[in-house]
């Protein structure tokens, strides 16, 4: 699959620092320290509608890591998954009279554009789950060759139980576990289970749904052994970061890294997983299923500047769980009005120790909203006559696109 175009990115004149991030597995601030090239997996859409504010946050929250890292004088492999073929792409699909296959193509093509008006680094691989299902057989065959997996009826499940360190990604107790799992696509009252946490990982053919012959019979994988697949393949073992929205904690972080800590004992899957939180709207996460969503493609279509989108993503620290307001996005307008002065007068107030502070404050632990801070304070100083350093605007531009991805 192919992933959208890669913007030109200024080039920078300092080398940024290493970076930290927060590892949700040990509750605290970790360093990674590549081994040739930094490697980052970030989960990826089912492409059954829009993205949305939620989605757009996750993915430029980790652009900015993906920058850093950059800045900081590393070679990036990026991976990107999509679920191309997913219980709710076809009940999406039958609901609106298309193809799943069209339904796929069109919305990932739709999330393709909306990446790319945000400035969003592409991945170096971008891998569907239809794609993938070669590899996701292999890994379930050497899953079985552990005594990991077994059937009921035409479906194989993974035991949890395989794993010594299950529950060591989330943090959770069982009690936790078994209420989340329904509400995050698992099945705990499936009769015939050895334990109700257990989950698919190859699903049967059911009438009227699409499937892909395997020696299991014929049917399709489980979402959690796709990005394990895809992550294995193209990142190999112990890769640096594992990274998406805080609701892939539990079960999909969790699951993913058993089966590959089961199939491959003697390696580790990721050294940190690295979460975004959730943004909300009308009092509410903003999800597909509430229906309160705000659409990046929608803005783009009513002429909102797609760099004051991503400016008011930037004033939230993607950790944090949050609520959108139109009163938010329309100030990012003004301010990015602001900038755009400031930066047009050439000269300004000295350029160097912002540019310093903005990617000190990247690197701890992806601080934007610090990050932006120091911008105004620039531009404040600057539009208020401070005009000491006669090339700032050329300084203080680059460090907004290579760090902040700010084409301003």
């Amino acid at each position: 699959m192919r992933p959208w175009s890669a913007p030109e990115v200024a080039e920078l004149h300092v080398t940024g620092p290493a970076d930290r991030v927060f590892d949700t597995a040990t509750g605290g601030l970790v360093e990674p320290e590549p081994d040739g090239p930094a490697r980052l997996y970030v989960c990826g859409i089912t492409p059954y509608d829009a993205t949305h504010m939620g989605h757009a946050a996750t993915y430029v929250g980790f652009d900015l890591l993906h920058r850093a890292w950059r800045n900081a004088g590393h070679e990036v492999t990026f991976v990107q998954n999509v679920t191309d073929v997913d219980d709710p792409l076809l009940e999406r699909a039958e609901k609106v009279h298309v193809s799943w296959q069209e339904l796929a193509e069109r919305e990932t093509e739709l999330f393709r554009d909306d990446m790319s008006a945000l400035r969003v680094l592409p991945p170096t691989h971008y891998v569907g789950a239809v794609e993938s299902i070669p590899l996701a057989v292999e890994l379930i065959e050497r899953l079985q060759a552990t005594g990991a997996v077994y059937a009921v009826e035409s479906d194989l499940y993974y035991s949890v139980s395989a794993d010594p360190a299950f529950g060591s990604i989330s943090g959770l107790d069982r009690e936790a576990m078994l209420e989340i799992f329904p509400e995050r696509g698992g099945d705990p009252d499936r009769v015939g289970k050895k334990d109700p946490l257990d989950c698919v990982l190859w699903r049967g053919r059911r009438e009227g749904e699409p499937s892909w012959d395997s020696p299991f019979g014929p049917g399709r994988p489980g979402w959690h052994i796709e990005c394990t697949a895809i992550a294995r393949t193209h990142l190999g073992s112990a890769f640096d970061v594992q990274a998406g929205g805080n609701d892939l904690v539990f079960p999909h972080h969790e699951m993913s890294a058993g089966h590959a800590q089961v199939a491959h004992p003697d390696a580790v899957y990721a050294k940190a997983y690295v979460h975004a939180g959730m943004v909300g709207y009308d009092g509410e996460k903003m999800s597909k299923s509430r229906g309160n969503l705000v659409f990046v493609s929608a803005l783009r279509l009513s002429e909102v500047d797609p760099m004051a989108i991503r400016l008011t993503l930037l004033r939230q620290h993607y950790r944090s769980d949050w609520e959108w307001t139109d009163e938010q996005l329309w100030a990012s307008v003004d301010r990015l009005d602001e900038w755009r002065a400031a930066l047009g007068k050439g000269a300004g107030a000295p350029a160097a120790p912002v540019v310093e502070r903005v990617l000190m404050a990247l690197a701890d632990d992806l601080d934007a909203p610090r990050a932006t801070a120091e911008i105004d304070a620039w531009v404040d100083a600057t539009l208020a006559g401070d005009a000491a350093d006669p090339e700032a605007g050329d300084q203080i531009r680059a460090v907004l696109d290579a760090a902040l991805g700010l084409l301003v």
